[in-house]
């Protein structure tokens, strides 16, 4: 088994909408919060700030932790490849620093991510999202901070 990964999320809303990367596999569109991996040495806010240039290209002011979730391969709809992978995911509440913006475009992109999109809240029952649990949790207007466990 590959040793546990931190990762730390941006959750960026903005009137009723979120801020979602948008990704594409063979079953279609899928949708995810930015964010991901943290660097040895580096904080958890540093690595939310440098995930948000690479995905959606925007810096970003990041708040307090909202949840922490965590995501066990094996247990889930994913294990074929995702057998392996644990990671515990900090998400935190973020700001875009530019009220002015005309687009992202990261500088670093995941393989699957197509863009980014500002998805209404109360449609996110609608698309595939990940984690869903988390995406119910905004819909249902839950507020952190919390654990919400081994979900997807």
């Amino acid at each position: 088994m590959k040793p546990i990964r931190n990762s730390a999320k941006a959750v960026i809303v903005r009137d009723g909408m979120v801020l979602l990367t948008k990704n594409k596999d063979r079953d279609g569109y899928f949708y995810l919060f930015p964010g991901g991996g943290q660097e040895a040495g580096e904080s958890l806010n540093a690595a939310v700030v440098r995930e948000c240039l690479e995905e959606i290209g925007q810096q970003v002011e990041v708040g307090e932790l909202l949840h922490v979730r965590e995501y066990i391969g094996k247990h889930h709809e994913f294990a074929q490849w995702d057998a392996d992978i644990h990671q515990v995911e900090f998400y935190f509440r973020c700001e875009l620093v530019s009220t002015n913006i005309s687009g992202f475009n990261g500088s670093n992109p995941d393989p699957d991510q197509v863009g980014a999109e500002w998805i209404d809240i109360a449609r996110l029952h609608k698309i595939r999202v990940y984690p869903q649990t988390l995406s119910g949790m905004m819909e249902a207007g839950t507020n952190g901070p919390c654990y919400i466990g081994d979900v997807n």
